[in-house]
């Protein structure tokens, strides 16, 4: 009769079953304490992420810019231009037309703002005698009393210590200017070094790819960064024609604050299709501020203008960039603006267009395989 392995025979010549295996006794205390050093190092992991959200976003950005800025250094090259001195003139264009854009927005926009601020208790005294206040007034009469409302805001703006109490909400926004130019600096110095270096940290990241992959992934990640570099560019050139024609529009209507609105309307075309519609409505809000028919003639431009916009100047300046369906623009553009703010949002398109080539190029034909 085989012999059990680890098996014993007793005196009566029976098997005795070998002895069961020990377990590893962990004290409780350690169980806890180990798991509390988990939970620890978990809650760090998600406090520093968080704390350098910006310096990420930040990076994402100028990675995106260098992206939009390579179709032009390919264009140059393509004229015989080497491609350094094409990335010379490119990045020395860029600061230039940002340093001017900033210097062209900044004063205008605190200075407007001050204004605003000093000359409050007198458009508020002016907003009493308005024709539409007062047809409004005439509607509601015996249940809104408008102008004993506009009466205590013209006391409450007259006072010196409300004036003053307002006035940090002018630091807050002036903290705001500051912390916006900080950022523009490091976008501006990480997106010159991505447009000198990105041949190089393309080298590079194939190295880490085996070598019988090698030549796909080189071609997935040139579709990618050609499709989303054209997409930057296009959506940065059709912001850039929305921000001019709004500060020209709103200067010539005198609409208030026109240098900020018009920075606005170019923050808002970044992000493609909830962008320009979302800025128009805060130009037309303000707008409505002085009478409600400057805000309607604001309305009317604007709803042409996205017509135009939508018809003819998005198909002819996208049409080499990669199509994204409206849908994942719209969530792409909630989700990167609920993490990061305004740059998150104009982010998260582009990384969703990537993503697309991606499945696209990879997921879908090795699914077709399977």
């Amino acid at each position: 009769m085989s012999k059990l392995p680890g098996s014993r025979r007793g005196t009566l010549g029976g098997v005795v079953p070998p002895p069961p295996a020990r377990r590893l006794q962990v004290p409780a205390f350690w169980m806890a304490f180990v798991g509390t050093l988990g939970v620890g190092l978990g809650l760090m992991v998600i406090n520093g992420l968080s704390t350098i959200a910006s310096v990420i976003t930040y990076v994402g950005v100028a990675l995106f810019l260098a992206l939009g800025l390579d179709p032009v250094i390919q264009f140059l090259a393509k004229r015989h231009i080497r491609r350094g001195l094409a990335t010379v003139l490119t990045l020395v264009v860029m600061v230039l037309a940002v340093t001017g854009v900033f210097l062209l927005i900044v004063p205008p926009v605190v200075a407007q703002i001050q204004a605003f601020i000093g000359n409050l208790p007198v458009l508020i005294n002016e907003l009493a005698n308005r024709e539409w206040v007062k047809d409004l007034e005439a509607q509601f009469a015996g249940s809104l009393d408008l102008n004993a409302l506009v009466s205590q805001g013209s006391q409450w703006a007259s006072d010196p210590k409300n004036i003053l109490s307002l006035g940090g909400g002018v630091v807050a926004v002036g903290a705001g200017i500051a912390n916006f130019t900080a950022g523009l600096i490091i976008v501006v110095i990480l997106t010159i070094y991505f447009t000198a270096t990105l041949p190089s940290i393309k080298r590079g990241l194939y190295l880490l790819v085996p070598r019988s992959r090698r030549a796909f992934t080189e071609s997935v990640t040139e579709e990618v960064t050609r499709s989303v570099g054209r997409y930057v560019f296009g959506q940065v050139l059709l912001a850039a024609i929305n921000g001019l024609l709004s500060s020209i529009f709103l200067t010539i209507i005198g609409s208030p604050l026109p240098a900020l609105l018009a920075f606005i309307a170019f923050l808002g075309s970044l992000i493609p299709l909830v962008g320009t519609l979302s800025g128009s409505i805060v130009i037309v809000a303000s707008c409505l501020f002085v009478s409600p028919s400057m805000a309607i003639i604001a309305g009317i431009y604007y709803l042409i203008y996205m017509q135009i916009e939508a018809y003819i100047l998005s198909p002819r300046i996208m049409n080499q960039a990669v199509n994204v369906p409206g849908s994942i623009v719209i969530i792409a553009a909630a989700a990167g603006g609920g993490l990061g703010g305004v740059l998150g949002a104009i982010v998260a398109v582009p990384l969703a267009a990537s993503l697309l080539i991606i499945v696209r190029r990879v997921v879908i034909p090795h699914q077709h395989k399977r």
